[in-house]
């Protein structure tokens, strides 16, 4: 398994930092935030001088109950050849729900959400990574994801899961630690017996992220300082194997280039100490998984029907499915239309400008009834269109200043373009014409 050594996720936010760091071996970048004929030139710059640059996709969806969509495999993997990448990697999680399974709308949540750890849903994983294995041109590693809510009934641990899941497939692991915290404190799991059960010879590289504690749930954040919990399990994972790699991963409220550079100082020297007291464990005896079929309709849809319940719980308001945490449910809600509100002010930074400091209340109240899609831009559009027809806006200018935002992107193509489109139409008929 190839060493990639220490590294950080390269966001366009701190590229002129990450480039001027010492010691950055390679980056992780989201892969649906480059496109691949047009390479940001920071990232250009770091793969001349040798930085191997990975592309840590979001959106497939692997843990969902529909096979994975060939046109997301296809640009993952155009993102893959564009970055001479030695793997790709994606998340354990479904993102969506709905559709023909289920007769019912598709449903987007806009975040990672978990699986349930049964043995149907294991069933429909190993299906769809070995489909994405097929469509992409190197290895694939997948990541274990943090939870504020737990599945009632589930028959595995998560080492187990992910024990299993590499026995079945062959597929590479992507190991958060904080990940491993995170669970820790929402779902009492221990880190400790998670990292016993994995196959460790299956480690891609690991994550390491900070987070921030409210009211005794732990919230992944990526913008916070990385706790010492978190080292700490690094740490105890270190002392199991020697990771091939290690990264820093931080979205928001980016430090000084001096506290990240600390930051990964401390990750190097909790790998460091658990090296120091690595031992070789006696072999662990293991009951081999039954080899199982594909997963069939009946098993997708049996997964499509819970995760379709439990995600309209959490964007449209209908009942808790029996057996949830109706409080973690909440709290989980809560966090995924607060999210949906920073993401459409990132991808559409006019909107809370026009708005002011009633964008976040009004697009909050506006989420409670609209789950979204298909995406967060359409997800901007279809806000704005709503604040128009329920005349919230009592400012005329603002209200004017949304009108004129939604027009000019609400069309097949923006309303400065549209003149010449209309002119180039009639210069071809013309021409045609004439021929």
């Amino acid at each position: 398994m190839e060493r990639l050594g220490t590294g950080i996720g390269w966001r366009p936010e701190i590229a002129d930092a990450v480039e001027g760091m010492p010691g950055i071996d390679w980056v992780e970048v989201v892969a649906e935030n480059v496109c691949p004929g047009h390479l940001p030139e920071s990232l250009r710059r770091l793969r001349e001088r040798g930085v191997t640059v990975v592309p840590h996709g979001v959106s497939l969806g692997l843990g969902g109950a529909d096979r994975p969509d060939e046109g997301r495999l296809t640009a993952l993997a155009e993102r893959a050849e564009a970055l001479g990448s030695p793997l790709v990697t994606e998340h354990i999680a479904f993102v969506r729900a709905g559709g023909p399974l289920t007769a019912s709308p598709r449903l987007e949540a806009g975040h990672l959400l978990p699986v349930p750890r049964t043995r149907d849903a294991l069933d429909v994983l190993c299906a769809n990574i070995r489909a994405a294995q097929d469509a992409l041109p190197v290895p694939l590693a997948v990541e274990n994801i943090a939870a504020l809510i737990s599945w009632p009934g589930e028959e595995m641990t998560e080492g187990q899961f992910l024990y299993d899941l590499a026995d079945r497939t062959g597929v590479r692991l992507l190991i958060d630690v904080a990940n491993l915290h995170t669970n820790h404190v929402n779902r009492g799991e221990d880190p400790a017996e998670a990292l016993a059960d994995l196959p460790l010879e299956a480690i891609a590289y690991v994550h390491v992220a900070g987070g921030f504690e409210r009211d005794g749930v732990w919230h992944d954040s990526h913008a916070h300082p990385v706790p010492r919990p978190v080292l700490d399990i690094l740490t105890d994972l270190a002392s199991r194997v020697s990771p091939p790699g290690v990264l820093l991963e931080r979205d928001e409220n980016f430090p000084e280039p001096a506290e990240l550079e600390g930051e990964l100082g401390a990750i190097r020297e909790a790998v460091a100490k658990g090296g120091a007291r690595a031992t070789t464990p006696a072999d662990a005896v293991r009951t081999a998984s039954a080899a199982s079929p594909s997963a069939d309709d009946l098993t997708r849809q049996r997964l499509a029907l819970a995760q379709t319940s439990l995600l309209s719980a959490l964007v449209a308001g209908t009942p808790v499915p029996e057996g949830f945490d109706r409080v973690r449910l909440g709290v989980q809600a809560r966090a995924l239309a607060a999210k949906r509100a920073d993401v459409v002010a990132k991808v559409a930074p006019e909107l809370p400008v026009i708005l002011g400091a009633s964008y976040r209340p009004a697009f909050l109240a506006y989420a409670h009834g609209h789950p979204m899609t298909d995406g967060y831009r359409r997800d901007a559009l279809a806000f704005a269109e709503h604040a128009l027809l329920t005349h919230q806006l009592d400012d005329p200018s603002a209200r004017r200043q949304l009108r004129e935002w939604w027009l000019e992107r609400s069309g097949p193509a923006p309303r400065s373009a549209r003149p010449a489109v209309r002119l180039a139409r009639a210069t071809r008929r013309v021409l045609l014409r004439r021929a």
